[in-house]
């Protein structure tokens, strides 16, 4: 009898921070892109630890089902060169990565860890090879001869939202012992709507007493402020930055044609300013659907483009939450400020984490209900609670806006995060802010499904999805539609 998958096991000890849902990389894709070039680094870190890098004398990457199906167009192969040369994904200077690759190309031969140079030639040794590995559709095989002929290798597992496994498991431990400490054990929604009541407290705060049980109210003040600076700056950036995006649909970037269109004329020179100057401008509906349209296209322009976003769950969704914030502070609340973008952050990324503890946020593995679902899920919550909804209101936005996304495909032309992935963001921030004004003016005793029940149900129908609908643009519009054709 064939094994089951360990991943499923998984999420019955997962510990999930929010700083494990949402964190800052480089795009296009958090499972094709961050994902590969963390296990990469982590690779050459063991290496490293064991006094093993300074005897390798040649290096493989073998890349498996979808990461090798559309490894290509999310930069794959870019992202575990960068892992080998030691880069972390989240400091280092994007605008420097194509002069790192193409130093590798044209000198033939890569400085493991900076230092350590092999010979390397990447259409050689990087593999895409089309079978899947059983254990999860993103597998990534590392391989090195040692000086002394020795071959050693080791298998990653990039699941989702950057996070990366190893069939071992060897952190479950500290997973477990992790989440024994939490003082508000969450696996499930109605878990959490349980310690709500209990402790008379909000989404936000059951979940800032988690988290200051890993860290302190400093340390998470700094980081959540950093979440929100890459975010606002995405925003920023995309909206001011015109022309066509890399990979060869030549997609047209659109947010700065439709920020041109809405801004006013209040002058700024930065972020800060830039958001006073958009609460000047003149709210109706249309030009509140654009501007929410806007903030997400421009992050996932940004996203396209190898730039840096927050994974929020994935990459390829970094764009809903963001704009949904964004939404609040120049629409609904002139006054808000980062009190506000702490409690939308803590309750969008416990959210996000029951989705993952529950069902998957891997594109591959579930389709984009995984990605765009879950991320206007949890922007949903973190949007309700912001208006002052019950826990309970908070949880049924978040079911809302799940519902509506259930069976959502992931078929993105030539494997690049594009089409129709941008404008999917777009239509996820949308759906997010309607669940939200839903939740708020219904009684949720009178709900008729409860968020676990969908996070269930998005589960079973990721396992009955066929493969051609999980990221690997074998069907859908990345067939229907010819490359030649765009």
């Amino acid at each position: 009898m064939k094994k089951k998958p360990i991943f499923v096991a998984m999420k019955a000890i997962e510990s999930i921070s929010v700083f494990d849902m949402l964190k800052i990389g480089v795009g296009p894709s958090s499972s094709h892109t961050l994902g590969p070039w963390r296990a990469a680094l982590r690779w050459m870190e063991k290496l490293q630890r064991r006094g093993l890098l300074e005897e390798v004398s040649a290096v493989s990457i073998h890349l498996y089902g979808s990461l090798s199906l559309t490894g290509k167009g999310h930069a794959t192969d870019i992202a575990v060169m960068m892992g080998l040369l030691g880069t972390d994904p989240v400091t280092f200077p994007i605008e420097e990565i194509t002069s790192a690759i193409e130093g590798i190309e044209r000198q033939q031969s890569i400085a493991l860890m900076g230092h350590h140079k092999v010979a390397f030639i990447p259409s050689e040794h990087i593999k895409f090879h089309r079978r899947f590995l059983d254990f999860h559709p993103n597998g990534i095989t590392f391989k090195a001869v040692l000086n002394n002929g020795k071959s050693i290798s080791d298998t990653y597992y990039s699941i989702g939202g950057g996070f990366v496994v190893q069939k071992e498991r060897k952190r479950s431990a500290r997973k477990q012992e992790q989440f024994a400490h939490f003082p508000f054990p969450v696996q499930k929604g109605d878990e959490l709507l349980a310690f709500c009541k209990q402790e008379g407290k909000t989404v936000s705060e059951i979940v800032l007493q988690n988290e200051l049980s890993l860290r302190n109210e400093a340390e998470i003040n700094e980081g959540l402020r950093n979440i929100w600076e890459v975010m606002l700056d995405s925003m920023y950036t995309g909206c001011h930055t015109e022309g066509v995006l890399p990979g060869g649909l030549n997609v047209q970037r659109r947010s700065y044609d439709t920020h041109k269109n809405l801004i006013g004329s209040r002058p700024y020179t930065n972020p800060i300013e830039w958001i006073e100057s958009i609460r000047d401008t003149e709210v109706k509906f249309r030009q509140i659907l654009k501007w929410v349209s806007c903030f997400a296209l421009a992050v996932n322009e940004v996203n396209a483009s190898l730039g840096r976003v927050v994974t929020a769950p994935t990459n390829g969704s970094a764009g809903v939450i963001p704009a949904v914030m964004m939404y609040y502070m120049v629409i609904e609340n002139h006054d808000a400020n980062f009190e506000d973008v702490r409690k939308f952050l803590l309750v969008a990324g416990e959210i996000g984490s029951l989705f993952k503890k529950g069902a998957t946020i891997s594109a591959a593995l579930g389709g984009c209900q995984a990605e765009i679902g879950v991320s206007s899920a949890m922007a949903a919550g973190g949007l309700a609670e912001l208006m002052g909804g019950t826990p309970d209101q908070v949880l049924m936005a978040a079911e809302i806006a799940m519902e509506h996304h259930l069976g959502l495909t992931c078929d993105p032309i030539a494997g690049l995060v594009q089409i129709p992935c941008i404008e999917r963001n777009a239509m996820g921030a949308i759906k997010a802010i309607n669940a939200c004004e839903m939740a708020l003016d219904a009684d949720p005793s009178k709900a008729k499904v409860p968020l676990d029940k969908v996070i269930a149900t998005m589960w079973e129908t990721a396992k009955d999805m066929t493969s051609k609908y999980k990221e690997t643009s074998e069907g859908g519009l990345a067939v229907q539609v010819n490359v030649s054709d765009c």
